[in-house]
């Protein structure tokens, strides 16, 4: 006679059948985990790696903010085109429900006064009314505005969240990213010199 005990041989095999599972979720946590600290545990949110970093600005050709106007002619809106034509372009990401967004915009007419480069923006998932009535409180500083209703633009641009400010060369290149919103240090130790070196590119 076998003492082959059927009923407690059942669930062990059952078991055993997700040992090489449980074994492979822990080796993709402990990879997870290492990637993590490799590249974003301590680092600079504003320093997020970009795939964008050296090629060409997307295609796109968005329409304008409808009826914002500076000194009486409309704000045309933003494309591909512009962004090759000559000169360094600072290109800002922006929504008017975006908090950070208002916190920045005093750099942003600091930097649009200065004259450093052409300063355009991307309004990104944004009502028109809200997105006028914002940059009529807080000042235009756009020589542009390309409206991005559905926020396809800005998959295209690999853009994480609102504000982020890309810095692109006479050649349409685009050579940095800031993620998150501008400050007054920022814009001395990282975006004027992104700017400058973009100048001789």
């Amino acid at each position: 006679m076998t003492d082959s005990h059927p009923i407690v041989e059942a669930p062990r095999r059952r078991a055993l059948v997700f040992v090489p599972l449980l074994a492979f979720v822990g080796l993709v946590g402990l990879f997870g985990y290492w990637l993590y600290q490799q590249n974003f545990e301590g680092a600079d949110p504003s320093k997020l790696p970009s795939a964008l970093l050296g090629k060409p600005v997307p295609e796109m050709s968005l329409p304008p903010l409808a009826e914002l106007v500076r000194d009486g002619k409309p704000i045309p809106g933003l494309a591909t085109a512009d962004l090759k034509s000559g000169g360094v372009s600072v290109v800002n990401i922006f929504a008017s429900w975006c908090g950070p967004c208002r916190d920045e915009h005093p750099v942003l007419m600091k930097l649009a006064g200065l004259n450093k480069a052409r300063l355009v923006a991307i309004n990104y998932k944004d009502d028109a009314d809200n997105a006028r009535r914002y940059l009529g409180t807080f000042g235009n500083p756009y020589a542009a505005v390309g409206v991005d209703a559905k926020g396809r633009s800005a998959i295209d641009w690999g853009v994480y969240g609102v504000p982020e400010t890309f810095v692109v060369n006479a050649k349409g290149e685009i050579v940095d990213k800031i993620v998150g919103p501008l400050s007054e240090d920022s814009l001395q130790t990282r975006l004027l010199p992104a700017i400058e070196a973009a100048s001789k590119t």
